[in-house]
């Protein structure tokens, strides 16, 4: 029984890998957790988990290690990388060659955003460049928080504030001012600041304190008085739409309100506070020309933008 097991095992071995396998493997390398890339490929945990255990027989060893943050490539699971993103490009070469529209960029790219930056630079980033790639599917995924130390289940995300993680590719995407707003309602009603010390006693709008990740978005770590805060929610829009209604004094992107007259600038000669946006990846998801036309939409749209960004 045994000789007939390692006879087995040797005649797996003597096989050459599989490119559906290698190109498994090359998805879970990417967004790190089995189940995403079950989601991602529309097929199951089991197939994916089956067909990876085939891939390390054909193999002889393992090609990933499970940690605490999802799946890593072990140093075989590298060199099997190479020869996975060998095939990619060249099935997307054969694509480009025969396919009538010339599309250079299929598949599914999953990201993850900030709320302010996937509504008015992400989404319309992504609508131009699936015009030109049709062939593109792009998944959005959207909530303010900091940067994942794992990024399982996601491509690509982009966050608002500094990024500490050595493991990751950061790419700077774009530079933004957090400024002061209020309603002409409520500073009618409330009187409008003219110093910083004059902040004292006014409602603020804000984030939930506990539920913030991102100090840089919080009042605490911006210089201001302390805050009486009047509304928070998790959402920048339910922030807007409370700043709007005249519950308070909110620090919004400046760039959402834009020329919008709902929303007058409060102490717009004395407080500003520089946010920058990243985009942070797996150095194996940015060998992905989907995950890379992602990115490179992205600092076209935020050029285009500037002038808002800036404002």
């Amino acid at each position: 029984m045994q000789e007939c097991t390692s006879r087995t095992d040797m005649s797996a071995m003597n096989r050459s890998p599989s490119p559906d396998d290698l190109l498994i493997l090359l998805t879970v390398a990417r967004l790190g957790r089995f189940t995403a890339v079950a989601e991602a490929l529309d097929t199951t945990h089991t197939t994916v988990s089956r067909r990876i255990a085939a891939l390390d027989r054909q193999l002889g060893g393992r090609t990933l290690d499970r940690t605490s943050t999802g799946w890593e490539l072990t140093d075989l699971g590298h060199h099997a990388l190479r020869a996975a993103e060998a095939i990619e490009s060249s099935l997307t070469a054969l694509k480009s060659a025969v396919s009538r529209r010339g599309e250079a960029v299929s598949g599914v790219v999953r990201v993850h955003v900030s709320d302010a930056f996937g509504a008015y630079i992400a989404a319309p980033a992504i609508v131009r460049l699936q015009h030109e790639h049709p062939g593109l599917k792009v998944e959005l995924l959207s909530a303010t928080r900091r940067a994942s130390r794992n990024r399982s289940g996601v491509d690509l995300e982009v966050v608002a504030g500094r990024v500490e993680d050595s493991r990751a590719e950061v790419m700077v995407l774009a530079q933004y001012f957090l400024r002061l707003f209020a309603s002409s309602g409520y500073l009618q009603e409330a009187g409008k600041p003219s110093t910083l010390g004059d902040l004292d006693g006014h409602r603020f709008v804000s984030y939930v304190d506990s539920e913030l990740q991102v100090a840089e978005l919080d009042y605490r770590s911006s210089g201001l008085p302390v805050p009486a805060a009047a509304f928070q929610a998790t959402s920048i829009f339910a922030q807007l739409q409370a700043v709007r209604a005249g519950a308070g004094i909110g620090m919004v992107p400046s760039y959402v309100v834009h020329q919008d007259p709902g929303f007058v600038p409060v102490l717009a000669d004395t407080f500003e506070r520089r946010i920058t946006y990243s985009a942070v990846a797996r150095s194996e998801s940015l060998r992905s020309p989907g995950v890379q036309a992602v990115v490179g939409a992205f600092m076209a749209e935020a050029r285009d933008r500037r002038e808002a960004l800036w404002s």
